[in-house]
């Protein structure tokens, strides 16, 4: 490999140099090689030789990992695993949450547990009133601590010249008091931690790695499904009463359209996280995907255009079959990764006209060789980057990828994915 060709410059300009790369990869415009993003997740503290719940309970260490491991790993973007305060997580035991060195295995990462929030017969509840529905109901599902909420009353019930005293009155229950008491306690314990923190995003600003993303829009499908009533019970509810999915996918799309955008970049860009989960060929028809899903994701990632922001969505799963859906964007305006969509497809469909992400298998990166890694690296630039409009990444995770192979896909990329 030559050497790094980003060695011995400034981290401002490092930042500067990435961001416009990889920028005008997405807005398909030339540059002067194949940018790269990269996950970095719990890798670095593998790397180091940590227990994933280091990035909860050892600050130093974690710090002192990414540290040590990332200027060997130049990507244009990463997309760290910060460090959070695993007490606080101990205090508020939240139900959709697991995370190593508690009542996860330390030696892995963290897990996203899918439950059952809300019930088939409050949509209506949540409709006609989601801020009292949000906080007073779902909330007091999100830990056993929280329960207490339900002991409020609604919120637009506190009305009157003796609201102030019925508010206090309803506070006094012992397990509003937990609650309450909870959220003091674990908004205390993370309070500590700030600076901590703030010095963490620091280092990787230091390290001459841009912020990936400046904010997160979600689907509206996906929000219902994945936080409020579960898989299973959407996939009910699209049976038993379709409308009532459609009416709360437009109500969740109506209160992210309120929200104000985060601030920009010091370049001027916002870029937007999202996810494409449900909408995948392995979660729904084509007949209820348009039926249920599109409407109201094109019209969130429409908005955020409008807005001048650039939605970089993830496409989880296959979403081969719905490629011609992403030509109605506007041109160079979002950035698509892909998972297990046939990435070559995709530059069929979607070349001059999309931004590709992707998608160097994790599972290649875990048990192939490096020759291996490199050759279809090669492939997808050679494939996928000719023109320009493509970005190298993994899949997915890069939790228990070799070191070896993750930094030849970087530096492959950098070496032979140079444009004339």
């Amino acid at each position: 490999m030559s050497p790094n060709p980003d060695a011995g410059k400034p981290a401002a300009q490092l930042r500067e140099e990435r961001e416009r790369r990889v920028m005008d990869a997405v807005a398909l415009k030339p540059t002067d090689r194949v940018p790269v993003i990269c996950p970095m997740g719990y890798f670095p503290g593998k790397a180091a030789g940590l227990l994933c719940s280091a990035a909860y309970y050892d600050f130093d260490s974690w710090y002192a990992a990414y540290e040590k491991i990332l200027p060997d790993y130049p990507a244009d973007f990463i997309y760290p695993q910060k460090f959070t305060p695993g007490k606080a997580l101990e205090i508020l035991e939240p139900y959709q949450t697991r995370w190593p060195g508690y009542n996860a295995d330390p030696r892995f990462g963290h897990q996203a547990v899918e439950i059952d929030n809300m019930k088939a017969d409050e949509y209506d509840h949540f409709l006609n009133d989601p801020s009292d529905y949000m906080f007073r109901i779902h909330l007091s599902r999100t830990s056993p601590k929280m329960a207490g909420f339900t002991q409020l009353s609604r919120l637009s019930d506190y009305q009157g010249g003796m609201s102030l005293q019925r508010l206090a009155m309803d506070m006094t229950t012992p397990e509003l008091e937990l609650a309450i008491k909870t959220l003091l306690d674990a908004g205390h314990e993370l309070r500590k931690w700030e600076a901590q923190c703030a010095k963490f995003d620091q280092l990787l600003l230091d390290l001459g790695f841009p912020e990936y993303y400046q904010g997160a829009a979600m689907p509206p499908f996906d929000i219902i499904s994945h936080s409020m009533r579960g898989m299973s019970g959407t996939m009910q509810d699209m049976f038993r009463q379709p409308d009532k999915v459609i009416a709360a996918c437009e109500k969740i799309l109506q209160l992210e359209m309120e929200r104000a955008l985060p601030e920009p970049s010091p370049l001027g860009y916002r870029r937007m996280f999202m996810t494409n989960t449900r909408g995948s060929d392995d979660f729904m028809s084509t007949k209820h995907f348009d039926k249920f899903y599109w409407p109201t994701f094109k019209k969130l990632v429409m908005w955020l255009i409008d807005q001048g922001a650039t939605p970089c969505i993830f496409f989880e799963g296959n979403f081969t079959s719905r490629l011609e859906y992403l030509l109605d964007f506007p041109k160079g305006k979002i950035l698509a990764k892909l998972d297990t969509t046939d990435i070559f497809r995709a530059k069929e469909i979607l070349k001059d006209h999309v931004c590709i992400d992707g998608n160097v298998p994790s599972s290649l990166l875990q048990v192939g060789s490096v020759e291996d890694v490199k050759a279809y690296c090669k492939k997808l630039i050679d494939v996928v980057g000719k023109g320009g409009g493509f970005v190298m990444s993994p899949r997915s995770s890069t939790d228990e990828v070799k070191p070896v192979n993750l930094k030849a896909m970087i530096d492959f990329t950098q070496e032979y994915g140079v444009y004339s």
